[in-house]
């Protein structure tokens, strides 16, 4: 577990300490999810998109060009 101490500032924000970015991962611009219970506060990296529907959509055969593929796809909807 990695611990730190942060101070708000004077409009209410916090610099995560680079040691907790590190561990976690996030770089400039990641987004975080922040929930409040009681007095406690908790931020969490969100799990990526691809880990969360990873094998949800089974493909027999890639197309060539995956972005005419996905461009089309779009269109019948």
């Amino acid at each position: 577990m990695v611990e730190a101490t942060a101070k708000l500032d004077e409009k209410g924000r916090i610099r995560i300490p680079r040691k907790i970015r590190e561990a976690t991962q996030l770089a400039q611009g990641s987004y975080v999810n922040i929930k409040a219970e009681g007095k406690t506060i908790i931020i969490k990296a969100p799990e990526p998109i691809a880990d969360k529907y990873y094998g949800i959509v089974h493909v027999e055969k890639w197309p060539k060009d995956i972005d005419r593929y996905g461009k089309a796809e779009m269109q019948k909807r």
